[in-house]
């Protein structure tokens, strides 16, 4: 796996996202009501403070002692014990059904459907989650099954809107920049945006 997201501001996170299939899949299930920053830096921050990234071990983890890794200065997330409770049945879906490998989730799919729905029976990955992530998948790291542009829904397109889009810092800027509009007028970000 090899991409070209550019998110964390850290060439060394940004090198280990587009490298390891987990921590990208951390980072898009982190990605809600904290910048994007903070949500995609949080796999590389799990592996530094846990040593490894390892769905497996991070499953078979102490709750308690897991949730004591993610409240660490700076925590995980905005809400640390939620977020680590999903990071956990996350880590544990993968490890039940994909031998432990988050890139095994998409490996051998021939349909990007195929791909949303086992995206979907993840922790915290509703429909436009899910969405994101096939477009993320599609744009930044090459994994383009039939259909992927379809099953993106309007995250497949070339509109500056998500974290699917960035691969550089203006494209970051571009990003936020249409996101703050769309906010100011109301709009989802499903939207065309505002010209």
């Amino acid at each position: 796996m090899s991409g070209t997201l550019y998110v964390t501001g850290d060439p060394k996170s940004d090198t280990f996202l587009n490298n390891n299939g987990l921590a990208l899949m951390i980072g898009m299930l982190l990605d809600q009501q904290v910048p994007m920053e903070w949500a995609f830096n949080g796999g590389p921050t799990l592996k530094k403070r846990l040593g490894h990234l390892n769905a497996k071990r991070i499953a078979e983890m102490d709750p308690d002692e897991f949730l004591h890794v993610c409240l660490q200065k700076p925590a995980i997330h905005r809400f640390p014990a939620a977020m680590a409770k999903r990071i956990q049945g996350m880590c544990a879906i993968i490890v039940r059904d994909y031998k432990g490998k988050a890139e095994n989730m998409w490996a051998d799919v021939t349909t990007a459907e195929q791909l949303y729905q086992r995206l979907r029976t993840l922790p915290g990955y509703g429909d436009e989650k899910a969405q994101i992530f096939i477009a993320l998948l599609g744009k930044r790291i090459g994994v383009r099954p039939r259909g992927w542009k379809q099953a993106a829904g309007e995250f497949g397109d070339n509109v500056p809107r998500s974290i699917a889009d960035i691969d550089s810092h203006d494209a970051l800027l571009k990003v936020r920049a249409t996101k703050k509009a769309q906010k100011a007028a109301g709009v989802d970000k499903r939207d065309k945006p505002l010209r």
